[in-house]
């Protein structure tokens, strides 16, 4: 099986049974969105790694253009099926295989970096894509979430960045401290301007999802502010 095959494979197994819709990861996306607002700019926006379009209908009210990727074809007919607007371009093809004719004034990579072979490659081409005075928002989930540091004392893993069972279901690769993540983008040239962090997850999806209100779930996604380095999420403001 070639390269592109077994990609498209990996894709295929996770978009059988994935769903930003539903339990908690729905409001995650949310309170992604919401911390990455901020820093939108411009009138396009190219986002990699749509899904099934959760966040793709919260940018097409931003901007004026968007244009959203993904390697699963179920998932883009579904963002398509969804999302029946004038302004979305929807694009299925693996991100190492993409050909642009255009530059974005922003680009999303939300929850991307983990899944793809070479993310260096991923970041440098996203990188091309990009007009000047634009910027690149980088999310991935933390290695160093407090959730998984609590799961290396409890013995569920051998350290904080080890893939467990979702991870592997997922597709991942690799797992992100702030620390290797700064360090995969600084090596594409990039300069990184702003740091942070979304949601501080003590518990699992399922147990958030069970036991909390939307109360105690908005106060963490604000503590996930003030503590970066343990939230669920870490992201990175990026420009040329």
């Amino acid at each position: 099986m070639n390269k592109s095959k077994n990609e498209n494979q990996r894709l295929n197994n996770v978009s059988k049974w994935y769903s930003s819709r539903k339990g908690l990861d729905s409001r995650l996306v949310l309170y992604r969105a919401r911390t990455l607002l901020p820093y939108f700019k411009g009138s396009t926006v190219l986002e990699l790694g749509c899904a099934d379009g959760l966040m793709t209908e919260m940018l097409v009210s931003h901007f004026k253009s968007v244009v959203a990727v993904d390697g699963s074809a179920k998932f883009c007919k579904i963002t398509r099926d969804r999302i029946k607007v004038d302004n979305l371009e929807v694009v299925c093809c693996l991100f190492e295989e993409l050909k642009l004719n255009q530059k974005f004034d922003t680009i999303i990579m939300a929850h991307i970096l983990e899944h793809v072979e070479k993310p260096n490659l991923i970041i440098s081409r996203a990188k091309t894509w990009l007009k000047d005075g634009g910027v690149i928002l980088v999310d991935v989930p933390n290695a160093d979430s407090i959730h998984r540091q609590a799961g290396v004392k409890m013995g569920l893993l051998k350290r904080n960045n080890e893939l467990n069972e979702l991870d592997k279901k997922l597709g991942h690769r690799r797992v992100y401290t702030l620390k290797t993540l700064q360090k995969d983008i600084k090596k594409t040239g990039l300069n990184i301007k702003v740091v942070g962090g979304v949601f501080l997850k003590p518990f699992t999806n399922s147990q958030i999802k069970k036991w909390w209100s939307e109360e105690m779930m908005d106060a963490f996604y604000e503590l996930g502010k003030e503590y970066q380095e343990i939230a669920a999420e870490i992201y990175i403001v990026c420009e040329k």
